[in-house]
């Protein structure tokens, strides 16, 4: 396999922790936090809650979640908490809160700002895998019937792995349960009810919660959401693929019109479409290394520079590439893609998307691929159906259509140009719940990270006041500066 990927892997790898189950109290009696200040955040304070790892059976052994939280900076107008999550899975909402992660000025001074690590992430509880079989070679875009088992069987070695290092938490990941631990945490912060801003894969947690918890619910905000209602790989893969489509012709019409883009007045398209033969043809190379750049690498390079958007690197490493000249020391080409081993054990508790055999995924991929001439396919939708195929453990908390009742309005943002979780995934979620949709015109993940005061405002109302925006409000889009040095979401692991 190509360098690239072993590199990263290797560096992903040594962030694994041999994690165990700490034995504690069960969660009815873990009371209020203990809050200590956290030893490499001042200003922070760090705890955790006891919640059981198998929640039909509390008696079975617990494991803990930990928290960040900064205090609200003025206490005469606190309202409460805000629990956050940065979305993943696998995204450490504890280390983004020690790091600055926050809300407005005005919801910092109300609220205190709770980060949570959901079980098996980070300093809770965690879900870890044995190093040799997370860095085993495997391929990612199988070619045929032996290359496709050669992957499950990778997928089964790995999940073994977790389950054997990790025990019984290796089997819990769903988020089902992560929303359980949420009341929890909501108990044990005392709050008669819950106030959550969930990104990205947290999004399903607060969809979730709101289901099993209605009458605990005081505000949610659930920001480019995730659509638990995709029944199959293939509806999964090709709204993810077409979404991330759509993102790159937004991102040809900026370099068009933004006389700083390195590839302004080069055929964008066809430059992208070459570099993709290139990929295929296995004479791509990364001209630090001269190591090959495999296709997924290179749908993951677009993946990650949308998020932002980072359209002023993206010009410049697809410019790079295609003159094959090496960047400066400072520039950056494939190193941001993320990985974390944590993500599978959860996806794959979460969504049963079965791939049965080389001819059906290669249809999947062909027909994304139809649909997305330049991008060719989503990199994160392939990468969480792909983990999938062979994964050892059952499908816990499988795909339905969400069922809220009693629970107060909803509020749900998302940017019409979302290469994650596709705007028509927050319409579907929506028109489910009965929630509000607040749009944001413009592009990227995490649309109350864009600098809009539209979207702040109306969702700082919200959070304090309960007050939703008219429905179908829309905010206009903020033009990213091309540096993309702008406000913006949790560096979140996938969704």
């Amino acid at each position: 396999m190509a360098g690239v990927r072993n590199r990263l892997l290797t560096a992903a790898a040594a962030t694994v922790v041999w994690g165990s189950l700490l034995a504690a109290t069960p969660a009815s009696a873990a009371g209020a936090v203990d809050w200590q200040p956290c030893a490499d955040a001042p200003g922070v304070d760090c705890g955790t809650v006891t919640v059981p790892v198998d929640w039909a059976h509390p008696d079975r052994g617990t494991t803990t979640v930990a928290l960040a939280r900064r205090k609200a900076t003025d206490p005469r107008a606190r309202i409460g908490s805000v629990l956050m999550d940065p979305g993943g899975p696998g995204g450490s909402g504890t280390e983004e809160v020690k790091y600055g992660w926050s809300l407005s000025a005005e919801i910092t001074r109300r609220f205190d700002t709770v980060g949570f690590d959901p079980r098996g992430v980070g300093a809770s509880g965690r879900i870890s895998c044995g190093l040799e079989e997370l860095i085993a070679d495997h391929p990612r875009m199988p070619r045929n019937q032996a290359e496709f088992e050669q992957l499950a069987e990778y997928n089964r070695k790995l999940g073994e792995s977790c389950n054997r290092i990790s025990g019984p938490l290796g089997q819990f990941g769903d988020t089902k349960s992560v929303a359980r631990d949420m009341d929890a945490i909501r108990a044990a912060l005392g709050d008669p009810k819950l106030t959550y801003y969930g990104v990205s894969y947290g999004t399903l947690m607060g969809q979730q919660y709101a289901e099993l918890f209605p009458d605990k619910v005081r505000a949610l905000v659930l920001d480019s959401n995730m659509d638990h209602s995709q029944f199959t790989a293939a509806e999964f893969l090709l709204s993810e693929t077409r979404s991330v489509q759509a993102e790159f012709g937004e991102f040809v019409a900026w370099c068009n019109r933004t006389p700083s883009c390195a590839l302004r007045g080069r055929d964008v398209s066809k430059l992208t479409r070459d570099l993709q033969d290139k990929a295929a043809r296995g004479e791509l190379k990364d001209p630090r290394s001269e190591e090959p750049i495999e296709p997924l690498d290179l749908a993951s390079i677009f993946q990650g520079n949308f998020y932002a958007p980072s359209w002023d690197r993206l010009a410049t490493t697809l410019k790079l590439l295609a003159d094959g000249t090496a960047p400066a020391a400072s520039a950056r080409l494939s190193e941001d893609i993320p990985i974390n081993h944590v993500f599978p054990s959860v996806f794959c508790d979460d969504w049963r998307l079965p791939v049965h055999n080389f001819a059906e995924l290669e249809t999947y991929r062909r027909v994304a691929a139809a649909f997305a001439p330049d991008v060719k396919v989503n990199s994160l939708g392939w990468t969480a159906i792909t983990g999938c195929i062979g994964w050892p453990n059952r499908t816990s908390n499988p795909q339905r259509p969400l069922q809220v009742h009693g629970a107060p309005p909803m509020l749900l943002l998302s940017s019409r140009h979302d290469p994650a979780t596709p705007y028509a995934w927050s319409q579907s979620v929506a028109r489910q719940t009965g929630s509000t949709l607040l749009t944001y015109d413009g592009w990227g993940h995490g649309a109350y990270f864009k600098n809009s005061e539209c979207i702040t405002k109306a969702t700082d109302d919200y959070l304090i006041t309960g007050k939703l925006p008219a429905r179908g409000t829309h905010c206009p889009a903020v033009e990213p500066p091309a540096a993309a040095l702008i406000a913006r979401p949790p560096s979140t692991i996938g969704f």
